[in-house]
């Protein structure tokens, strides 16, 4: 995390989510501070909540242009506070934090192959009433022969504090240059926690009995039923700037959630 390298401020794209709220406070300032295209945009300011961030990192991925977050939404983690005062001078003073998202190559039992990428985390749940039978990999070195359990999932640091730390896995600092491994309700092994792993690690997991016991493969909002293979590995080539007030630093929320009781 770092401070921004003087953004440029002069076209700023207003985006909000599909609330009352969000739109409001988007008509608020687009009226006070203009509307670029967000295609031609120096930085997007997002008007929501978490998932609309998600949302918004994924729209823009290709272009990689800087996102400023203001809560008009519910939880509002990667979300700085709404002010419509000082926009221009908030995002020209901001810290900038780089994140890289996961790359899922999931194969279906169909032949079917489908790529996506995660901010967060990729997920493996079970898609009926019987628990998943999963084999999971590390840099082509089988770890888990049989995992049998609800599903499984990698997070990035971004993403530990989401998802994974619902289902009992570790929060890991932005800098940590680590990826988290956990079960999602595990039967057995059942005293197997999960596992923290280099970020150049790649994932592997085969679903055992896939026809059986089906099993979907979801990266952020991506899903894709009955895969049979999923390969997770962090994609370095894809950076995505998030940028925060210097009261409001990402890595010292994450910092936080570590004492939260």
């Amino acid at each position: 995390m770092s401070k921004s390298p003087l953004i440029a401020v002069d076209r700023i794209a207003f985006e909000a989510t599909d609330t009352p709220e969000a739109r409001e406070a988007r008509a608020a300032l687009v009226a006070r501070y203009d509307g670029a295209d967000p295609e031609n945009a120096d930085v997007i300011v997002a008007l929501g909540g978490d998932g609309f961030m998600l949302e918004t990192l994924h729209r823009h991925m290709v272009r990689q242009v800087p996102i400023f977050g203001m809560n008009r939404g519910t939880v509002g983690f990667l979300m700085n506070d709404y002010r419509e005062n000082d926009i221009r001078a908030r995002i020209a003073h901001s810290r900038a934090v780089v994140l890289h998202p996961l790359r899922m190559h999931a194969q279906c039992v169909d032949g079917a192959t489908v790529e996506a990428l995660a901010v967060n985390e990729v997920s493996l749940l079970r898609e009926t009433r019987q628990t998943a039978k999963l084999r999971i990999a590390v840099d082509n070195v089988v770890r888990i022969e049989e995992l049998i359990c609800d599903g499984a999932l990698v997070a990035t640091p971004a993403g530990s504090t989401a998802y994974n730390l619902s289902v009992g896995g570790p929060i890991i600092p932005l800098r940590a240059n680590l990826l988290a491994l956990t079960p999602i309700s595990a039967f057995r092994p059942r005293r197997w926690r999960g596992a923290l792993l280099d970020h150049t690690a790649r994932v592997t997991i085969e679903i055992l009995e896939a026809i059986k016991r089906p099993v979907s493969a979801v990266a952020d909002s991506t899903e894709v039923r009955d895969v049979h293979r999923v390969d997770i590995c962090e994609d370095r080539s894809t950076k995505l700037t998030l940028l925060f007030d210097p009261e409001h630093a990402l890595e010292e929320r994450v910092l936080k959630e570590q004492f939260t009781p």
